[in-house]
């Protein structure tokens, strides 16, 4: 099918490219001319692990290419958005991206078009959109609601090898473009689930999904802490509970809280969406204040240990994505702990093999390393944000040669304590204790 994506950024550019993978001709379109000529080049302006090597293959193939304008296309018969949706000031998602882009589309279509929203939106949103491409165009369309759920790090398997694909509509035209579009996916043999619902049931599908996922981070994080304090472990506590199949062993592990594009902004927009009911989602707003109360927990740990006025002391930092193989640092806890860290008069050393280029822009002052063994020279203690494969890796007796103080405060436990304290190391964990 002939498909036009608009946007290139995490979603559009995964979901472009694998929907060209499976057979489709697809253009994608963003009005930035300097990442559409990067991509041309075969440079890739995010880094996702297998990412390349599709946009490569299918771009050499001729089944997908990159344009600057609305007016490159030659009549798709599906048009997905993958646009932006911040949050506005007052905590709902910008809609402005999106609803630009359907009065622009209302402009180019010819032929009944079916006009696919893959963004993050409120529920309703799809009204939105059906009215802004209606008041442009007398053309039929119809639109259709269809959430992503990539994981940043696995994106290119969570688009190729889903566990669902959800669909919002109530049109039985849409439905069949919608079934062809995703064939590949649903066919006899590999069998993925195709959802298909009213509009508004997808819509809310999405925030549902990924406000539920950062409750069971926020509720394990609470109850690491209460590890702490009690004497417990929180890795055999985690195994307990995840082996329960009503809970699943997924999304329990304890640490500085979640980041990313996704977890933060779909809480808060979805709490926000009851406020504009009148609706006190009391869970959510217990789930952000955890999430904001445990990226200041490693740094608390830190200061119990070197008090309140960190000047003249060093640390070094490992991580600054928000989690490890993306170099996205959106909503980040290692910002947070440079952030604290900076402010009671500390210096930073930090490492991370990815994200390092987009964390300088914040703060320029802080000093970048090569390697991690590196952010260890002169350091008084090593904080770790990210759970990078490499850190694993890591020497005990070394960073005992290093650090001055001999301490490590691990914010994502990847190290054992056995292990930390043979090497003389005072090892701080998260809910361990």
């Amino acid at each position: 099918m002939k498909i036009a994506v608009i946007g290139t950024g995490y979603v559009g550019l995964v979901s472009g490219t694998c929907l060209a993978e499976v057979g489709h001709d697809v253009v994608c379109v963003d009005i930035d001319e300097s990442k559409v000529a990067r991509l041309k080049k075969g440079d890739i302006p995010i880094y996702e692990p297998g990412l390349p090597e599709l946009v490569h293959k299918n771009y050499d193939a001729g089944r997908l290419r990159f344009v600057t304008s609305l007016h490159d296309l030659h009549e798709p018969q599906v048009i997905f958005f993958a646009l932006p949706t911040p949050p506005g000031g007052d905590g709902q998602a910008d809609l402005s991206f999106v609803l630009g882009a359907a009065k622009d589309v209302a402009h180019i279509i010819k032929d009944y078009t079916v006009v696919v929203n893959k963004s993050t939106v409120p529920v309703g949103t799809y009204r939105k959109v059906q009215a802004a491409i209606a008041a442009e165009t007398d053309v039929p369309f119809d639109v259709v609601s269809n959430p992503e759920f990539l994981r940043e790090g696995f994106a290119v398997n969570d688009f190729m090898q889903p566990d669902r694909i959800v669909v919002g509509t109530s049109s039985p035209r849409a439905r069949k473009v919608i079934e062809e579009v995703y064939y590949p996916f649903t066919s006899e043999g590999v069998g993925v689930p195709l959802l298909v619902m009213d509009e508004s049931s997808s819509e809310m599908t999405k925030y549902a999904a990924n406000s539920f996922l950062a409750t069971k981070i926020s509720f394990m994080n609470e109850i690491a802490n209460m590890c702490e304090l009690v004497g417990a472990n929180v890795d055999n506590v985690r195994e307990g509970v995840g082996s329960d199949p009503r809970i699943g062993n997924r999304f329990l592990y304890a640490g500085i809280g979640y980041g990313g594009s996704c977890f933060p902004k779909d809480v808060l927009a979805l709490h926000q969406a009851a406020g504009q009911y009148d609706y006190d989602f009391k869970i959510l707003t217990a789930v952000m204040d955890v999430n904001d109360r445990q990226k200041k927990i490693l740094v608390q740990k830190v200061v119990k240990q070197f008090g309140e006025n960190l000047e003249g002391k060093t640390f070094a930092l490992w991580g600054l994505a928000f989690k490890p193989d993306t170099d996205d640092i959106r909503e980040a806890p290692a910002l947070e702990i440079i952030r604290e860290l900076v402010g009671r008069g500390a210096r930073v050393q930090a490492f991370d093999p990815e994200a390092a280029e987009n964390v300088k822009r914040i703060f320029p002052d802080i000093t970048y390393t090569a390697h991690a063994s590196d952010a260890l020279e002169g350091a008084d203690a090593l904080l770790i944000a990210t759970e990078w494969k490499e850190f694993l890796a890591a020497d005990p007796k070394l960073l005992a040669q290093k650090l001055k103080s001999k301490m490590v405060f691990d914010g994502r436990n990847i190290f054992e304590q056995d292990a930390m304290q043979a090497a003389g190391l005072t090892y701080f964990s998260m809910g361990r204790s």
